[in-house]
């Protein structure tokens, strides 16, 4: 890092507490504006805070050594542009009329108090013991990696670097709310894209192009079946990604996160009206096609390199790890100046995902839990429980820290694999209650019960049977252990709708009242007259774009 570079950093720094003043600034008297931005905010603002907050460290560490150790395996789950298609056409109308702050609050108005709580816990559990944890666990390995530093102080430099961060995206989004996670967003987004669009063009470059990365990656096998690590479809005895479970686990994970998860939909609930959610979504799944191109093909030219034997400035180009993949080529390739903007992508990626996480976690506590038992507590006061909340996630979030430093090398493995337990149910409840009025209160909040309880039977057979000693084989091992984590998450889809379906055989329906505009068989002609008037042709043809690039995307690399 040169004077250069932290002259760039220091310019983004200067930005970044710009945008955060004025927007503390701008007087915000009601917990809407502080979650959701007072529900003012156009397509631009929306698609960019969906890119940035879905971009974490997991992607710049996670991705790009997925790329560097399995080739093209994970790209599945990053060319996921159409799912976010589906959140803008299909769940956007149903989220704005409902008017509500948060995904459980929808699964009140469209089931009971009951799965309310349920999928408040839930969320709250994984953002922080997945999400916020695993994020900042890999940003302190990025700024370790990038800076060259090992100790400061006499304390680990890793420790410095993510509690660091945490403070730092803490206070700005305890200050601005959702306002400051949006509009930091637009000037996050674009440095994060010119940094990444950098690397990929410097280490094509540096490897000798694109076919060099190919021959290297054609000739380096991933299995006993033919296929290498340029192959996006494997052969379905692939133990880690059979091409049919691939399609079928990568769908129910993307339909959770996109549509349904209160980290993403909250970009959409802050849009001032139908048109602006859709086209921000839109706009959002637009960048989604960049991740891959982004971070996962450099890890590929990073293994590439390194392969090939690659010099640069005289020495060999080398990786500690898979995982140092992307930060390595970042301190390896790039001249003064260049190397802070990158630095700068780092750390807008980093700090607009936590700043996300942060705020959802925040809105989640208050308005579901505060609120509810709190009814008549003044803005002001909500306001305040907000900030705290925020808070406590975040004290909550490096407490686990020390707990997930074990799982640095599978990183975006492990973070893909809770979420494979952790989407069924909720997948299945929002599913069948926006498609069906027959889904009933009860048979929705069992079906969400059903997923929660297997999914933690998943996860708690994963780490006893991981633990080293010998076990027999038996009917539980084989199922919630030996089963491939891909086709036990379809699996688990299938069963958590049966449960709901047979359920509400028995049970007693949500009243016609309760339900209107929260299904397609209750919607009015009224609702469906403002949801057609609120795209036109131009809508159309960029989701059409959308899905072609990610055919060819397919084609090109089947």
């Amino acid at each position: 890092m040169g004077t250069l570079d932290y002259i760039v950093i220091a310019l983004f720094a200067i930005a970044m507490i710009g945008i955060v003043v004025w927007v503390f600034k701008q007087k915000q008297k009601s917990s809407g504006d502080f979650f959701l931005a007072g529900r003012d905010a156009t397509w631009l603002a929306i698609g960019a805070s969906i890119f940035a907050s879905n971009i974490g460290s997991e992607h710049l560490i996670g991705l790009a050594g997925a790329g560097a150790s399995s080739g093209m395996a994970m790209a599945h789950w990053e060319i996921q542009g159409w799912m976010i298609l589906i959140l803008g056409w299909v769940f956007v109308p149903f989220y704005s009329r409902s008017m509500v702050l948060t995904m459980p609050e929808f699964l009140e108005r469209r089931y009971n108090k009951e799965s309310r709580t349920i999928l408040s816990v839930i969320s709250l559990v994984s953002y922080v013991l997945t999400k916020v944890a695993v994020t900042v666990y890999a940003g302190g390995l990025v700024f370790k990696e990038v800076f060259g530093i090992q100790e400061l102080w006499g304390i680990d430099f890793f420790w410095i670097a993510a509690i660091g961060l945490v403070l730092l995206t803490a206070l700005y989004t305890v200050i601005g709310g959702m306002k400051s996670v949006l509009y930091t967003s637009v000037l996050q987004t674009p440095i994060l894209l010119i940094g990444s669009l950098v690397i990929l063009v410097l280490s094509l470059k540096a490897v000798g192009g694109w076919d060099q990365v190919l021959e290297a990656c054609r000739v380096t096998p991933v299995n006993e079946y033919g296929d290498s690590m340029i192959n996006l479809i494997r052969s379905n005895r692939d133990a880690n990604f059979p091409w049919l479970g691939v399609f079928i686990g990568s769908s129910v994970i993307g339909f959770w996160y996109w549509c349904t998860d209160q980290f993403i939909v909250q970009r959409v609930l802050s849009g001032k009206d139908e048109t602006q959610a859709r086209r921000g979504a839109i706009f959002g799944a637009y960048l989604k096609l960049t991740p891959v191109f982004l971070f996962l093909i450099p890890g590929m030219v990073a293994f590439a390199m390194q392969k090939h034997g690659i010099t640069v400035n005289g020495e060999t180009f080398t990786m500690s790890s898979a995982d140092a993949a992307f930060p390595t080529l970042v301190a390896k390739l790039l001249p003064a100046g260049f190397k802070g903007l990158v630095v700068c992508g780092i750390l807008a990626a980093l700090m607009s995902s936590l700043a996300s996480l942060f705020n959802s976690s925040a809105m989640l506590f208050t308005i579901d839990f505060y609120k509810k038992y709190r009814p008549k507590a003044s803005e002001k006061t909500l306001l305040y429980v907000g900030r705290v909340a925020t808070v406590v996630v975040v004290v909550l979030g490096i407490l686990w820290i020390p707990v997930m430093k074990s799982v640095g090398s599978v990183l975006y493995n492990y973070l893909q694999d809770v979420q494979s337990v952790l989407a069924p149910g909720i997948a299945a409840a929002f599913l069948l209650g926006i498609c069906s009025k027959k889904a009933t209160p009860k048979g929705g909040m069992w079906g969400l019960i059903a997923g929660f309880i297997i999914g933690i039977t998943r996860l708690g057979a994963k780490v006893y049977y991981t633990s080293g000693a010998t076990f027999s084989d038996s009917w539980f091992k084989y199922l919630f252990y030996d089963t491939n984590w891909l086709f036990f998450c379809g699996g688990m889809l299938l069963f958590c709708m049966l449960v709901i379906v047979v359920v509400s055989r028995f049970t007693t329906p949500a009243p016609a009242e309760q339900i209107v505009g929260l299904t397609f068989g209750s919607t009015t002609d009224e609702q469906k007259a403002v949801t057609r008037a609120s795209w036109n042709k131009w809508d159309v043809i960029h989701s059409a774009i959308i899905i072609l690039i990610t055919v060819v995307f397919y084609w090109y690399f089947w």
